[in-house]
């Protein structure tokens, strides 16, 4: 089962949610504002994913950051950050078995889930 998550405003999960009903592939929804991340989760992903692919550099939360913040390299001292404000990672997440995927796209998406 995929685990999907995200904020539950947000237009892009929303889009992604949509397409996993048509598409009747089962998954779990984490809000991450109802559920808090955990900075071992976010730990987890950096294994998988360059930070580069996880952070959302685009979102206001990024730009609200100090120059400090968005110079880290330390993936423990990203997973703290990401954990702290769940904004800052691109939406949604969709864990399954054997990857960790960032952000939608309807074509990657049906050459991975279908």
């Amino acid at each position: 089962m995929l685990r999907v998550y995200g904020i539950k405003n947000c237009d892009t999960v929303k889009k992604s949610l949509k397409w996993l009903d048509k598409h009747e592939l089962a998954y779990e929804f984490i809000d991450v504002r109802q559920s808090p991340l955990q900075q071992e989760t976010v730990s987890h992903w950096l294994k998988q994913l360059p930070a580069e692919s996880l952070l959302n550099k685009r979102s206001t939360s990024w730009r609200n950051l100090s120059d400090e913040q968005k110079s880290l390299d330390d993936s423990d001292a990203i997973a703290a950050l990401v954990a702290e404000q769940p904004t800052l990672f691109k939406r949604p997440l969709v864990e399954s078995d054997d990857n960790i995927h960032c952000g939608f796209n309807d074509k990657v998406w049906r050459d991975r889930y279908l």
